[in-house]
């Protein structure tokens, strides 16, 4: 009897746990570039080109990847299959808004399964200065969420955002 409820007391804590845990996730970081917008976008929205300043990328300089569609247009798809830092997945361009935002839906496949939207919205902010704002956004699927509780999602990619426009703004700043 007493092993039915330590499974009871294990079952109802997982349900507690999967009812308090975050259900959602934004993580965004922002950065001012001294170019003019319409430069910025244009090197925002090819996939090839997020190679450039990708923290992920240097990551993994012997990743496969596989290009799909017209790049810089909706429906271009990057594959890649990298080391354990960048797992496998793929990055498909679901929208542009020209010269304002890009997204794109991120599906990973390794390390684990899940899905989450991207953005990259450009603003101007003075004479050939513009803010480029880089997020993403998902839904903690069960059990994924319980994880949550434990991991912050804005401190695990933010940094990763943060240095990646950091490379963006170097690269368009030469």
């Amino acid at each position: 009897m007493t092993a039915v409820y330590i499974i009871l007391g294990i079952v109802l804590l997982i349900l507690i746990l999967a009812m308090i845990s975050p259900k959602n996730y934004n993580v965004s970081r922002s950065i001012e570039i001294n170019r003019p917008k319409d430069e910025v976008f244009a090197h925002l929205k090819s996939l090839k080109r997020q190679n450039d300043w990708s923290p992920w990328a240097k990551r993994d300089p012997n990743m496969q990847q596989k290009f799909t569609g017209t790049d810089g247009e909706v429906g271009a798809i990057n594959y890649w299959n990298g080391n354990k830092q960048v797992g496998e997945g793929e990055q498909e361009i679901t929208k542009i808004v020209e010269g304002e935002r890009v997204e794109s839906e991120l599906r990973f496949l390794k390390p684990f399964k899940s899905t989450s939207d991207a953005y990259l919205v450009t603003e101007s902010v003075g004479n050939d200065k513009t803010k480029v704002v880089w997020g993403f956004s998902g839904q903690n699927k069960f059990p994924m969420n319980i994880m949550m509780l434990f991991m912050n999602m804005d401190k695990a990619v933010g940094k990763d955002f943060e240095e990646g426009l950091v490379n963006l703004k170097a690269i368009l700043e030469k």
